[in-house]
């Protein structure tokens, strides 16, 4: 079946669709990443995105739930320039063909893909819509148009638990962690698991007063979408919180951080999306390659008007901030994602969290 991708520019793409039919609108997004198809796919911080993988072939080692970041598929669509024919991979349990389809998620192939990352590489990330029921451009657009002039909805109350739930191997009340769930990963809680802590995953809106009900040794706000309405919540009732335990925000959550301590954000022209960013401490030479999922960024002006906060990372390519720190606030924010470095290992970032709780 004929499919194609409308720019809101008045760009458009064509392909065959490889799963789905119908009509999907979102914001166009590029990831660089030459692995990991299955987790984007999965992660909720790309819920409603119509994702665009640059790396040709996808599919070649298949999929394997135990990488699921997630139980659901968030995406509004999936554009590819080639479906691998062949899996090749000993842990998967079923090809990218079935898995799709499964989920039915819409999803475009034979696109070019590479004439579609330089054109958002120059134009900058925006709206599209991927159909299978017309080719129509000013059908096509309107429809675009339709969706930007809806008032947005937040996407948290669907993607966060509804309920507390507890991960939980000890009862040492240092080891005890609270995380708001604005979209949470499994490679996440595994590495936290890994270290011991018995978690809490509690909604995204949770009270201050029901969060130190708990009495946790700390709190970690964790990545989910960008700018959602349903921050606003969160950022309200983190205020009472802050100095009065360790807190992590990672990527959103690092956002979220900023914003209740009263930074300001910015939208980029294009994300930052792949796994090879560098980033270094701008008081060492020290470098680390990281990987990231994010549109918008924190304004390094806004960060150096707040008392007892340094910025400890920034993006050796644009400068933008990767990491803030505050000591006496017992506060850690990192926009990039920290990934496990290997089987079984956790990232740097979590031991650092974990020798602020120490200190308590």
């Amino acid at each position: 079946m004929k499919a194609i991708l409308m720019l809101e520019d008045g760009r458009s793409f064509f392909g065959l669709a490889l799963s789905g039919e119908g009509e999907r609108t979102g914001e166009v997004i590029l990831n660089t990443a030459v692995v990991g198809y299955q987790e984007m796919i999965t992660d909720p911080a790309n819920a409603n995105k119509i994702l665009v993988l640059t790396y040709p072939l996808i599919g070649n080692y298949g999929i394997s739930p135990k990488f699921n970041e997630s139980k659901n598929v968030w995406l509004a669509g999936l554009v590819i320039k080639e479906k691998s024919r062949l899996v090749s991979n000993w842990q998967a349990k079923s090809s990218f063909d079935d898995f799709i389809r499964e989920k039915k998620l819409l999803t475009m192939t034979g696109v070019d893909t590479r004439t579609l990352t330089v054109h958002l590489r120059q134009k900058g990330q925006m709206l599209g819509i991927i159909s299978t029921n017309t080719i129509d451009p000013k059908g096509l657009l309107a429809k675009i148009d339709d969706f930007r002039k809806k008032d947005s909805t937040s996407l948290l109350p669907k993607i966060s638990v509804h309920k507390p739930v507890s991960f939980s191997k000890t009862k040492a009340r240092q080891k005890r962690i609270a995380i708001l769930d604005l979209g949470i990963t499994a490679s996440l809680i595994r590495q936290l698991q890994a270290m011991g802590f018995a978690l809490t995953i509690l909604p995204y809106n949770t009270t201050s007063q029901d969060i130190l009900r708990l009495k946790p040794r700390g709190l970690i706000i964790s990545n989910g979408p960008e700018n959602d309405p349903g921050l606003k919540d969160v950022v309200a009732n983190l205020k009472p919180l802050v100095g009065r335990l360790p807190i992590l925000g990672i990527s959103t959550g690092h956002q979220v951080l900023a914003s209740t301590l009263g930074a300001k954000l910015t939208k980029m022209k294009l994300g930052h999306r792949g796994v090879n960013y560098p980033m270094h401490n701008p008081k060492n030479f020290k470098g680390e390659i990281t990987a990231q999922n994010h549109s918008w960024t924190v304004d390094v002006e806004s960060l150096n008007k707040i008392k007892d906060l340094k910025v400890t990372g920034r993006n050796l390519n644009d400068r933008t901030v990767e990491e803030i720190e505050s000591k006496k606030l017992k506060l850690l924010g990192v926009q990039y994602c920290p990934l496990s470095p290997g089987f079984d290992e956790v990232n740097e970032i979590f031991r650092r969290f974990s020798n602020i709780l120490t200190k308590e």
